[in-house]
């Protein structure tokens, strides 16, 4: 079994979610913000989840404020921004940190499995994806200017 499967986060409302609750699933992971130039692939990230949500896409959203502040809001705030502006339906997580001696350890694995350009396993900036095949395998990353729709062809694969 996948050692993301081991894993845990807490959800944006507040509740604890396992990650083998999406044992079986295509997983594309993001560490998301609300005040970045970024911040429109919102859109596009809630469109492949309600187009591959059904066929097992399950879309994951993590705050981050790591990147320039871009993420200041508590948990009420980020949740009414995603919906107000986007309708985002996709899960979404507390806030957490993706690099640095608090990196949570969903971001540790996802990293150490799938390090970025030259071997450098911090993420960048917001945005950064992850995709994750149904046996908690990643099997891409992908850099924040990577469109949503631009992955739709590597999620097919995996569905």
């Amino acid at each position: 079994m996948s050692a993301l499967y081991q894993l845990s986060a807490k959800r944006l409302d507040g509740g604890k979610q396992s990650m083998k609750d999406y044992r079986g699933k295509v997983l594309l992971i993001v560490n998301v913000a609300s005040e970045c130039g970024f911040t429109p692939q919102y859109a596009g990230l809630e469109e492949l989840w309600r187009s591959y949500g059904k066929r097992g896409l399950v879309v994951l959203g993590f705050p981050c404020n790591q990147f320039g502040g871009q993420e200041p809001g508590d948990a009420a705030a980020i949740g009414e921004f995603c919906s107000l502006n986007y309708e985002v339906s996709f899960p979404m997580f507390a806030k957490v940190d993706v690099n640095g001696d608090g990196t949570h350890p969903i971001f540790a694995f996802l990293k150490a499995a799938a390090p970025g350009v030259l071997g450098t396993e911090g993420i960048k900036w917001n945005f950064t994806k992850f995709l994750v095949d149904r046996e908690g395998r990643v099997v891409a990353r992908y850099a924040s200017a990577h469109k949503p729709e631009d992955i739709a062809a590597d999620i097919e694969r995996l569905l």
